[in-house]
């Protein structure tokens, strides 16, 4: 038996979980492991860093699945703004047919994708988001609760109720995203509302994620408290790893008038993208969510989803027998 929603027949996939964008992790052996497992996998377009070099790990992902997959771009405040109309234009020459987009200001782009026939996939923290990215012309919304990795906005709502609530206001299909890494999660994604869901922590914990082996097995060693956030002050909130450069981020953090440049030398992006490289979890900062807690193996791309599904089906099943005649009460 398989999973049928809105989001797998418009995305033409197998089975209706996503693999969110994740800097340094979404390579096209992340996304073509997920793809190949029926699951749609994302590369990171901001991982590479040149919109050529996506060009190229675009065609190289090509080589490794022949399933769909999609590319992330994600649009955030810089001195130095990547060229995002270039990296845009590179998805679309390369003909990808569904993106993930996220963060500040994207209308220019999306009406970008949706001219040449992209579907977008628009990631959200918060309700009112999600209406203006509605407006906007995009195709499903991807509703990201406080207890993703990497940004969960500013007003700390879980995703059980922007789920429960999407269902009441919006009018395209949505994902969940934030918390969910098995079977029961993407059994009360689809009671909430949602089409499928969006994971990024529970694939970096894969055979095929491109990360060290040592940050796997830090993830499986750690429970649902093993997560922080930091850059609170500054009103750009991260949901990160709890090690050691992540307490001292935010003991600065809490001295009055504090400022970005307190605590720079410690978040700076190089030092977390060798996190992945040399396999030091206490290196520099990384993005977890606090899905961590419900994470204990480091399966194949392939044996966590179809364990996803026949889980999912499970507790669907299960349910079911909730439900009796008045008769036999």
């Amino acid at each position: 038996m398989v999973l049928v929603t809105k989001v797998t027949k418009m995305l033409g996939i197998r089975h209706p979980i996503i693999q969110g964008g994740m800097q340094y992790v979404g390579t096209a052996e992340m996304a073509s492991a997920v793809s190949n497992a029926g699951a749609l996998g994302m590369i990171t377009a901001l991982t590479q860093p040149t919109p050529q070099a996506l060009r190229e790990e675009i065609r190289r992902c090509r080589t490794m699945t022949k399933n769909p997959f999609g590319v992330n771009l994600t649009f955030l405040p810089a001195i130095v703004p990547p060229p995002y109309e270039e990296y845009t234009q590179t998805i679309i020459d390369e003909g990808i047919k569904v993106v993930e987009t996220a963060g500040n200001n994207p209308g220019k782009y999306i009406k970008m994708f949706k001219d040449a026939g992209v579907i977008v996939i628009h990631k959200c923290t918060a309700i009112r988001h999600a209406k203006s990215a509605q407006r906007l012309g995009v195709d499903i919304l991807s509703i990201d609760g406080f207890e993703c990795a990497g940004h969960p906005g500013e007003d700390d709502i879980t995703a059980l109720i922007l789920l429960a609530k999407s269902a009441s206001v919006l009018n395209i299909p949505y994902v969940a995203s934030g918390g969910f890494g098995d079977g029961r999660g993407l059994a009360a994604a689809l009671a909430l509302g949602a089409q499928g869901v969006n994971m990024g922590t529970r694939f970096m914990c894969t055979q095929e994620a491109p990360i060290h082996n040592n940050i796997k097995e830090a993830i499986v060693k750690a429970d649902e408290r093993s997560t922080t956030l930091v850059f609170r002050p500054f009103r750009n909130t991260s949901r990160i790893f709890k090690n050691s450069v992540a307490v001292e981020v935010n003991s600065r953090e809490r001295k009055p008038d504090v400022q970005f440049e307190d605590v720079r030398e410690l978040v700076a992006g190089a030092r977390g993208r060798q996190v992945y490289t040399t396999g030091d979890p206490e290196f520099g900062v990384w993005t977890a969510g606090q899905v961590v807690g419900i994470i204990n193996d480091i399966p194949t791309c392939d044996v966590l989803v179809s364990r996803m599904v026949a889980d999912a089906e499970k507790t669907i099943n299960n349910l079911h027998s909730l439900i009796a005649p008045q008769s036999k009460l």
